[in-house]
């Protein structure tokens, strides 16, 4: 039997929004997790020279790799061996190369509800089980290390993921090595989906590997380094699972594009850039926090990293996807309904992403305070 996954709503809206474009309408893209800026300059100006000179073909680059190993060492202090570390056509198949890897159809692995969608979904194509804990803000919106000790019996897997979608909520250090020593007592195999480090307006987030060696790890380039079209990412795998893991990649997979790793290896280089978008995320998300109480949103998870706001509108609605489509068709305001997030509690919510320029972001609240005013009326 073919496993039954949902469909990934955000993307019917996005469907919808760039429609809508098409016909003219003016379009704020919020939707997705998708930086608006592009790859840093000295990145694109490599592919280019790149382009001239190397016909590429299947290619794992080893500079890339040592670089990345090197990321490690300079951030968090953890020794990674550059063969620990297999290049992915981004962090959506370094997920799948992470859990095939580990688990055995059938296995069951615990994720935080509201969480990534294709968490749940890449489990059950998988035919894993998903074990959803339903998180709210008494935890942040974050597993704990008691939810996982306390689940009987205990999973085989957890995903950790911090800053998390659509939260943005970082795991504390003392809470991420509790979660760390609950899974080593528990024998839970941990994935870590880490592809929002460097997105975060305070103590920054630490990696799992701080305080579980044996932790698989999933990064990408899509975000902190703005190169979601590139599909370039990475999964840090502990010394017994690489032969496992390189025979899937190769498989399934073969290589990620070369140019593209080419570009990333360049990257590295460009951390002023970066810094910037960060600190223009910073900005979206102070303008957006202070509008809030005009949008009459009270209660959203506290948005620790990433670029996401993920809020209650269940006074307004119980019906989100329908909710974010007349947002859409009346505003042009594109946002993700919170059914994609949380199958039991995310009808009354919406995540809206502000991982766009901010001129954007004040354009977006000057269209959503009378409308939200609107619907606040009408349901009184």
């Amino acid at each position: 039997m073919v496993a039954n996954i949902d469909p990934f709503h955000a993307i019917a809206i996005s469907r919808e929004a760039h429609r809508l474009e098409a016909e003219g309408r003016s379009i704020l893209h919020m939707e997705f997790g998708q930086p608006s800026t592009g790859a840093p300059s000295a990145a694109i100006a490599e592919a280019h020279a790149v382009l001239d000179r190397d016909p590429m073909g299947y290619w794992e680059s080893p500079a890339l790799k040592e670089r990345i190993a090197l990321h490690y060492r300079e951030r968090y202090g953890v020794a990674v061996e550059a063969e620990q570390i297999l290049l992915t056509c981004g962090a959506s198949p370094g997920l799948v190369l992470a859990l095939s890897s580990l688990f055995a159809p059938g296995a069951r692995v615990a994720t935080a509800r509201p969480g990534y969608v294709a968490y749940r979904n890449t489990l059950k194509a998988l035919y894993l089980e998903p074990v959803e804990i339903g998180c709210g803000p008494a935890e942040r919106y974050q597993i704990g290390a008691a939810a996982l000790e306390a689940l009987d019996p205990a999973p085989d897997g957890a995903i950790i993921a911090s800053p998390a979608n659509p939260t943005g909520t970082i795991i504390p250090a003392e809470e991420m090595a509790h979660i760390a020593q609950v899974c080593r007592t528990r024998n839970i195999r941990i994935v870590s989906d880490e592809i929002y480090h460097g997105l975060s307006y305070g103590e920054p987030a630490r990696s799992m590997l701080e305080f579980a060696p044996d932790a698989v790890v999933v990064n990408s380039f899509s975000k902190y380094f703005s190169m979601a079209g590139w599909r370039l990412g990475w999964v840090v795998f502990p010394p017994d699972l690489i032969e496992t893991a390189r025979a899937r990649m190769g498989n399934l997979f073969l290589t990620p594009p070369s140019l593209a790793q080419h570009a990333g290896l360049k990257a590295f280089d460009c951390i002023d850039e970066l810094e910037e978008h960060v600190a223009t995320y910073r900005r979206n998300r102070e303008l957006l926090l202070a509008a809030l109480p005009a949008l009459g949103l009270k209660e959203i998870a506290p948005p620790d990293g990433a670029f996401y706001i993920y809020a209650d509108v269940g006074h307004l609605t119980d019906d989100s996807l329908a909710f974010c489509r007349k947002l859409l068709r009346e505003t042009g305001v594109a946002t993700a309904p919170g059914i994609d997030f949380d199958p039991v509690d995310g009808h009354r919510h919406i995540r809206f992403s502000f991982a766009v320029s901010t001129d954007r972001v004040e354009d977006a609240i000057a269209r959503m305070i009378p409308w939200f005013g609107q619907q606040g009326a009408a349901s009184d």
